[in-house]
């Protein structure tokens, strides 16, 4: 009975399906090369599967309305099938868009706290980014369960995705092999706002906090936490020009075992202008929170095997 339930769990229908309009993907699942959730699938030879959980961006602090897109997910499909010591990569997209925070659960669907009047000085409860962390152990339970070595399960995620998966490392160090962030963010376009560059770091942060206080404590709370609790080796993207965290991700590198790469200093990756691609459409990376949604960002795969190898061996 329990290998029928583990079975149904990932039987989503019989079919591959089509991401839909504006190639937007609103389910869970596995996902194949060519970016379409695969529908009637179970894991097959699960102790040479290695599982990338990717976790989306969320358009708001506290909820998180949309799931994700193609171009978002192209990148993670390019490994799929690849292998790493002789164990073949798989790929499985995490929507996380039934969760809300605590404080903004009587919200309307499209607003969280960050709209009350006044925004509240401390957060109450769980944040979504809690409840997201579980999920992703939820989940990974649930692949160890149908025989896949919890050692070759991984974490992954662009933008909250990637603060998500910072913090699910840094509580659950000894639940999955490892965890790769992608331009970590969740409180909004700070680097810029706050004039970062000009400012500097305290002085901008300072600002932030005098006009929302809680937004600021809570997201140095969770960077603090992070900071002090984080203990296993885990790979983080940033780039200077991401308008959100991009000027004040320094304090990664402070971090054991941390391994930072910071793209590069403009659109481009190994000297190649950076596009990235839909169903139908393709268009010119422009900013800089986008750069590891760019078809170049691939020239990162061999490092993301890399790491992966380093940690299943």
């Amino acid at each position: 009975m329990r290998k029928i339930l583990l079975i149904i769990t990932f039987i989503l229908f019989s079919t591959l399906v089509y991401a839909g309009p504006n190639d937007k993907i609103n389910e869970s699942g596995f996902i194949n090369k060519e970016v379409r959730l695969i529908k009637n699938f179970e894991i097959k030879d699960p102790k040479n599967k290695i599982i990338l959980i990717y976790n989306h961006g969320q358009d708001e602090n506290d909820t998180s309305p949309n799931c994700t897109w193609v171009s978002m997910l192209r990148n993670h499909a390019s490994l799929i099938n690849q292998e790493v010591n002789g164990k073949k990569i798989m790929v499985y997209n995490l929507c996380s868009t039934h969760l809300r925070g605590d404080m903004s659960k009587n919200m309307s669907k499209k607003k969280d706290w960050w709209w009350l009047k006044p925004v509240p000085k401390i957060y109450e409860g769980k944040h979504i980014l809690d409840k997201r962390v579980e999920l992703n152990l939820e989940l990974i339970e649930k692949f160890v369960d149908a025989g896949v070595p919890r050692k070759q399960v991984f974490v992954t995620g662009h933008s909250c995705g990637g603060l998500t998966t910072l913090l699910f490392m840094s509580r659950y160090p000894d639940k999955a092999g490892g965890g790769i962030s992608y331009m970590q963010a969740c409180f909004g376009k700070l680097s810029s706002k706050y004039k970062v560059k000009k400012n500097g770091v305290e002085k901008a942060m300072a600002k932030f906090r005098k006009k929302y206080q809680g937004p600021h404590d809570l997201r140095q709370k969770m960077n603090d936490e992070i900071k002090n609790n984080l203990k296993v080796p885990i790979l983080a993207f940033t780039h200077p020009k991401d308008k959100y965290e991009g000027l004040l991700s320094d304090w990664l590198e402070e971090i054991p075992g941390m391994k930072r790469i910071i793209i590069s200093e403009n659109y481009k990756i190994n000297g190649k202008r950076c596009k990235r691609k839909g169903d139908d459409w393709e268009e010119p990376v422009k900013k800089g929170h986008n750069m590891d949604t760019g078809l170049c960002f691939q020239y990162y795969n061999p490092t993301i095997k890399e790491y992966i190898a380093s940690r299943i061996k």
